[in-house]
């Protein structure tokens, strides 16, 4: 594998990291309700379990409230279930056919623990960034060692690493910053 290869890879490895980290940050709550938050909920669904979004729509009924509409006659009692067995902290009502979650407002407290997830979340996503980087570069040495590519190439190349790491690394600590600030608004 070429010098640009490895380049290539970690940087699309990088992105990856990033796109799943924006992806764990959408189950986090914030001030706003986000029907995403119910897609950690599973419910049983014929001895198997399911994600809520599988089995049923989740919208939103207004700023605080999402309701959840199931496929089936018979799984509104075991949807509801789910979610008040969820550590979510949500009490869902069951209105017919339609089930309510109401989403309770957020106290300081709660802001503040949800901002050291975010971070402990954030430094999760530098640490995969980073053994990206430490990967790359024993690649590059190996091609070295291997000698199909020179010393100059691999200081070169290692530059161009770190180069890329440290802008991975700054996009994540601006999107830890904009959910923090997300968390922290009314």
């Amino acid at each position: 594998m070429p010098i640009a290869d490895v380049k290539r890879t970690a940087e699309a490895k990088m992105d990856q990291s990033i796109a799943a980290f924006q992806h764990n940050l959408t189950k986090i709550r914030t001030g706003r309700v986000n029907p995403a938050i119910l897609d950690t909920v599973h419910v049983d669904y014929y001895g198997a379990m399911v994600p809520i979004s599988q089995v049923a729509n989740v919208s939103l009924l207004d700023s605080r409230t999402l309701s959840v509409q199931p496929w089936e006659k018979g799984l509104g009692a075991k949807i509801e279930k789910a979610i008040r067995d969820s550590d979510l902290g949500l009490n869902p009502s069951s209105m017919g056919d339609l089930i309510r979650v109401p989403m309770p407002a957020m106290s300081e407290e709660r802001r503040k623990e949800l901002t050291k997830v975010v971070r402990g979340e954030g430094e999760t996503a530098k640490i995969a960034v980073r053994n990206l980087r430490r990967d790359a570069n024993e690649a590059v040495k190996k091609l070295v060692k291997d000698k199909l590519a020179s010393e100059d190439e691999q200081k070169r190349c290692e530059a161009d690493i770190q180069k890329v790491t440290d802008k991975h690394i700054v996009v994540i600590d601006q999107l830890v910053a904009s959910k923090e600030q997300d968390i922290m608004a009314v």
